[in-house]
């Protein structure tokens, strides 16, 4: 769309060198791409950090999902909990 068919404000940055956005984005991630000098891109995103990277691959989200399936159509119980300990415990 072009640049002028987009609502705009005018904001003030202040002393602290922060802008704000209005309450609907309080807490979310934005890349900020600065362009050329004084001319910024804002965009919502979300930031997976590199430690949590594996659970969105293939199979472990594949695993995950499966799990998670399970655990919404099963009731937790502690009906086998002396079972399950001693295969634990070896």
């Amino acid at each position: 769309m072009p640049l002028g068919t987009h609502p705009q404000s005018v904001k003030v940055i202040g002393a602290n060198g922060q802008i704000s956005l209005g309450k609907q984005f309080a807490g979310r991630q934005v890349l900020v791409v600065e362009s050329e000098p004084g001319v910024w891109l804002i965009r919502t995103a979300t930031v997976i950090p590199d430690n949590e990277r594996w659970i969105h691959t293939g199979s472990a989200k594949q695993d995950l999902e499966k799990a998670l399936a399970f655990a919404q159509n099963h009731i937790p119980s502690d009906e086998n909990m002396k079972t399950i300990m001693d295969k634990l415990n070896g």
